[in-house]
């Protein structure tokens, strides 16, 4: 049997890997420490170079199908795992036939569930969590996409400036619908809310403290109702209202969703008008401070990050400058320093974005034990030397490889 490989984007090195050996069997290789979240399949995370992969047994025709799902939401845009290949064709020394193998990315900086209760999430940081998979699912579901599975299980979760940002990392059962119908949404609300009380219970059995499941699930269920209404409900109101129109749009922008296009009908003598957002889509902020940097973060790590750039631009009296020139300043003159302070054997713990989120928190609290104002670049300092290296490690580095 000829082994195949069928990638998006080649790498030689992937004929390399053991292919005539079970997926359980790899060893360390090429198998790296990386946290992996609960899977039906075996799963390994591998290192080729400078590379990262999640490899995924599974049957064949599985293996093409979510590749090529995954392939379609990379299009759209939408936050979910990259695919990288399907190898098929695979078989031990003796001839016996192995699964095929679903290739994807790993996604840096990224943790299942577990691994962050593992790292010390707080009962409190809970709900956090659970709005990542809210607005998660509310992107797959505007884009006509029924997931089939939803649970903590099949996401994997990014650090965003104090909270987290969801990508689903599990296609198997998911589809693309021409239009996803009301009922399906249902169902994936419910089936979500049976999935995560039941891991949440799991939690509490094997020794998480603080967790209230019911509270859990009622959240997850009424935060998906609300910003589904937000985002796609029609609303009325007179002519005379028609503030009413950027009011709907400045919420929408706060929730972190671009509105691309507003669908605007008066009636005959123009009296009452009706308002409904078509086209939505998360990352408002992401994109402004890309626009401006040239960063590439999360959403609620751009917002801060912005209101840094707001708090600079103040700050040294650059009002009347144009933002871009401004930016370009706090990149050179904050942003920057900043990142060249974190050590490298450190530069594994977090993001850089998520450390300057942490920085901001770090400078409020020596601000107040001082009773004035701490500058920013002296608590990046202090951060640097006195909290950063206590995280636990959520990447792989060069230093790390090396050792």
């Amino acid at each position: 049997m000829a082994l195949r490989i069928v990638a998006s984007r080649p790498d030689p090195a992937l004929v390399t890997l053991p292919w005539s050996t079970p997926l359980e069997q790899w060893d360390d290789e090429v198998v790296v420490p990386l946290p992996r979240g609960l899977s039906r399949h075996v799963v390994r995370i591998v290192q080729l170079r400078d590379r990262i992969y999640a490899v995924k047994e599974t049957q064949q025709e599985i293996a093409f199908r979510e590749y090529r799902l995954l392939r379609d939401l990379q299009r759209l845009a939408l936050p979910a795992v990259v695919p990288q290949g399907v190898v098929t064709g695979r078989a031990t020394a003796e001839g016996e036939e192995l699964p095929a193998a679903l290739l994807t990315q790993h996604l840096r900086f990224s943790l299942p569930y577990r691994s962050l209760f593992q790292h010390g999430l707080a009962p409190e940081q809970v709900p956090s969590l659970v709005d990542a998979l809210v607005v998660l699912l509310v992107r797959l579901h505007l884009a006509d996409f029924y997931w089939g599975d939803v649970s903590l299980s099949n996401v994997l979760f990014r650090r965003d400036a104090g909270g987290f940002a969801a990508y689903l990392v599990d296609a198997e059962t998911g589809e693309l619908k021409p239009t996803l119908s009301d009922r399906l949404r249902e169902h994936d609300v419910t089936l979500g809310t049976e999935n995560v009380y039941a891991e949440l219970l799991d939690l509490a059995a094997s020794g998480a403290a603080g967790l209230d499941p019911d509270a859990v699930v009622e959240r997850l269920q009424s935060r998906y109702a609300q910003l589904w209404h937000e985002l796609t409900a029609r609303e009325q109101f007179s002519a005379g209202e028609m503030w009413r129109i950027e009011q709907r749009i400045e919420r929408l922008n706060d929730l972190g969703f671009d509105v691309e296009e507003v669908d605007i009908v008066t009636d005959f003598d123009g009296d009452q008008v009706t308002l409904q957002p078509r086209v939505v889509e998360l990352g408002h902020h992401a994109r402004e401070l890309r626009q401006l940097t040239g960063l590439v973060v999360e959403d609620a790590q751009a917002r801060r990050m912005l209101n840094d750039i707001a708090a600079y631009t103040a700050s040294r009296g650059y009002g009347r400058l144009d933002r871009e020139v401004v930016a370009q300043r706090w990149l050179h003159e904050i942003w920057e320093p900043i990142v060249a302070m974190i050590p490298p054997e450190q530069q594994g713990k977090l993001e850089p974005a998520e450390v300057f989120h942490e920085i901001l928190v770090h400078r409020w609290f020596l601000s107040e034990q001082a009773g004035e104002s701490v500058r920013l670049l002296d608590a990046a300092r202090s951060y640097v030397a006195t909290v950063l290296g206590e995280k636990p490690d959520e990447a792989i580095t060069a230093d790390a490889d090396a050792q």
